[in-house]
């Protein structure tokens, strides 16, 4: 499935933002997750929801971050709030198409999109 997201941008430290992954196909029997690049740095899992709509969050984002879909819009979103300078990176979306992980044959991903959190 083609992913695109979008909703990145500059915000300040303590500001929010939402950012959005539009699926090209149907997405609601698919587990979706978020990931997270900053430069120089390993990819890190950010948050996952499932079909039935059951997330999970990395410790460094829980309780700031939500993740959300709308099966009807074919869309998945991360909300944003409490940022931190160390939240920028690359962010990015991914799907679970098969049941055997994110990365390409099994799985897709999206471009990404920029977050950077001044200090």
């Amino acid at each position: 499935v083609n992913l695109v997201e979008s909703g990145g941008g500059l915000v300040q430290a303590g500001g929010s933002l939402r950012l959005s992954c539009a699926a090209a196909g149907r997405i609601f029997s698919i587990t979706m997750a978020w990931f997270r690049q900053a430069p120089g740095k390993q990819r890190e899992w950010v948050a996952t929801i499932t079909n039935n709509f059951k997330t999970t969050y990395a410790d460094s984002v829980q309780g700031r971050f939500t993740i959300s879909r709308n099966n009807a819009a074919n869309t998945v979103y991360l909300e944003m709030n409490s940022l931190k300078p160390e939240d920028s990176a690359l962010y990015y979306c991914a799907a679970n198409e098969y049941g055997l992980g994110y990365e390409p044959p099994f799985g897709s991903r999206g471009q990404g999109t920029q977050v950077v959190v001044s200090s």
